[in-house]
């Protein structure tokens, strides 16, 4: 019984060892004291990099941009930036799809780097 007790122990022990890596790994705390330290750790989303890119530029006014700001947005060319500026003024962004002046694709690209101002 003594003997069944410590190879069951040995046994239990063996596999702990070799789960917390692959645990670590996929991002999930191991369930023995170290989960408290992985609080401390910083978490990917707030890196230096990923705050540069929400300051990276300013938005674009649909209302105001003139028709080569409009241009720099992806997928607008020539022909989107022209049917934007005539269909001034705007209240929403969101018009640039009520009025189809651009495409559901082409707006997803650009809806986070547009505003429409009023005024």
């Amino acid at each position: 019984m003594n003997r069944l007790f410590v190879c069951c122990a040995a046994t239990l022990f063996a596999l702990s060892l070799a789960i917390a890596p692959l645990a670590q790994a996929q991002g999930m705390a191991p369930a023995d004291s170290t989960q408290g330290s992985m609080k401390s750790e910083t978490p990917k989303s707030t890196t230096p990099k990923a705050h540069a890119a929400k300051k990276a530029a300013p938005k674009v006014d649909i209302n105001s941009a003139s028709k080569e700001d409009l241009m720099k947005l992806p997928g607008v060319g020539e022909a989107t930036a022209e049917k934007i500026i005539d269909g001034r003024p705007y209240k929403t962004k969101g018009e640039l799809l009520s009025k189809k002046i651009l495409t559901r694709s082409a707006y997803t690209k650009i809806r986070n780097k547009v505003i429409a101002k009023q005024g």
